[in-house]
């Protein structure tokens, strides 16, 4: 029971410093909209999303993408996937891998510079590979 306890704890201080992590990465950087720590089948560990975006629909949708950009990359003789980056006429949804078995999705506006949202990303990971 003590473990248990311990362990539902310690699984409770992980996801709250994930979300807290997520947080801070949009509040350090305007243009991101909303992030996301996906594990590789498409669960939702952590997120710090908009209220109009459903965890379950954003999940699965960010693993799938990121399999298809593996896929794609395999058969195009492109070597392993970094990220995955899609651009709509409203902004971005960029994807890569968080390690561990876990991908980090970052949406972000149209006047995103995506070389400063990468280098965030970066940070973000290190500090989400921490706590893991």
């Amino acid at each position: 029971m003590v473990r248990e306890n311990a362990d539902k704890v310690l699984h409770m201080n992980r996801t709250d410093g994930l979300n807290k992590v997520l947080r801070s990465l949009q509040s350090g950087s305007p243009d991101v909209e909303a992030s996301a720590l996906i594990s590789e089948d498409g669960l939702m560990i952590a997120s710090a999303l908009r209220q109009d975006l459903d965890e379950t629909r954003v999940a699965g949708m960010t693993a799938t993408l990121l399999n298809l950009g593996t896929r794609a990359a395999v058969e195009l003789g492109r070597g392993e996937v970094l990220e995955v980056v899609v651009r709509g006429d409203q902004g971005y949804a960029v994807m890569v891998s968080a390690g561990r078995g876990t991908l980090l999705l970052v949406v972000a506006n149209e006047n995103a510079k995506l070389g400063l949202i990468f280098f965030d990303m970066r940070e973000t990971v290190r500090a989400i590979q921490r706590i893991l």
